[in-house]
C-alpha cells in the first residue's frame, strides 16, 4: 500500500536539487547498477554480504557511520532491549534505536515474510519508528506500522525514486524526521480530499432532497387547490 501521498511526495521530491544528490547519486550507481555486482549479489547469501551491504548502502551512499567509529548512528547485530532478539541491523538518533534493519539474500522473493520478523524487533525497541527489510534487491521502507510502505528495486532505481530513498533515508534527513514529516503531511491530504468527496456527495444530495420536497409541496398546492374548486 502507498506510504505517502502522491501530491505531497512530488511536492518534496521538487523540492530536491540535482547538485544536492549528484554524489550520492554517483556513488549509488557505480555499484548497485553495475552488472557483475548485480550478479555477484544475486549469488551471494544473506551472511556474505549484510554487512557489506549496510556498507554499500548506509554507509557510502547514505551517510551514516558505522560502529566502532567514533559517533557512529549505524550497528550491525542489534539486541533489542531485552537482550533476547537481534536484528540485522539498527539506525540510531542520539543513541537511541530508532529505525531496525532485517535482510535476506536475493533467493528470498516474498518480503511479505520477512516483514513479521521485523516487527517482531521493532516492538522490542521502545523509541523504534521506522522499519527496513530488503532481500539486497528489493526493499520496503515503513513509518510506524505495517500497514503502508514503499518499496524500491535497488537495481533499477531511477534518480527520480532515489530521491525518495534519498529523503527517507540520508542520514541527515532521517536525523530530523522527513520521512515522519512527508507521512503526517500524507494523511493531512487524505483528510483534506475525504472532506471535498464527502462535500461532493453532500451538497448535491441535499439540493436534491429539496427540489423533491419543492416538487412534492408544488403538487400539494395544486391538489389543494383543485379540491377547493370542485367543492365550491
Amino acid at each position: 500500500m502507498a506510504l505517502f501521498q502522491s501530491a505531497v511526495l512530488k511536492k518534496y521530491t521538487s523540492g530536491v536539487v540535482d547538485t544536492e544528490i549528484e554524489e550520492a547519486w554517483g556513488r549509488y550507481t557505480s555499484h548497485f547498477h553495475e552488472p557483475e555486482i548485480q550478479q555477484n549479489i544475486r549469488n551471494s547469501k544473506e551472511e556474505e554480504y549484510q554487512g557489506g551491504f549496510l556498507t554499500d548502502l548506509f554507509v557510502n551512499v547514505l551517510g551514516y557511520t558505522k560502529f566502532p567509529a567514533s559517533g557512529y548512528n549505524l550497528k550491525i547485530e542489534q539486541r533489542d532491549e531485552k537482550g533476547s532478539k537481534k536484528a540485522d541491523g539498527a539506525l540510531l538518533i542520539d543513541d537511541k534505536v530508532v529505525g531496525i534493519i532485517e535482510l535476506k539474500g536475493t533467493d528470498t522473493t516474498d518480503l511479505d515474510k520477512v516483514e513479521h520478523q521485523a516487527f517482531g524487533y521493532k516492538n522490542y525497541h521502545r523509541h523504534a519508528e521506522y522499519v527496513v527489510i530488503s532481500n539486497f534487491e528489493k526493499r520496503r521502507f515503513y513509518i510506524d506500522n505495517a500497514v503502508d510502505y514503499f518499496e524500491f528495486n535497488l537495481f533499477e532505481l531511477t534518480k527520480e525514486e532515489f530521491k525518495i530513498l534519498w529523503l527517507c533515508l540520508d542520514q541527515k534527513n532521517f536525523e530530523n524526521g522527513i520521512p515522519k514529516k512527508i507521512k503526517e503531511s500524507s494523511i493531512t491530504q487524505n483528510e483534506e480530499v475525504t472532506k471535498k468527496l464527502s462535500l461532493m456527495v453532500i451538497i448535491p444530495s441535499y439540493f436534491q432532497k429539496r427540489n423533491i420536497m419543492c416538487v412534492q409541496k408544488a403538487f400539494d398546492d395544486i391538489n389543494m387547490d383543485t379540491f377547493t374548486q370542485v367543492n365550491k
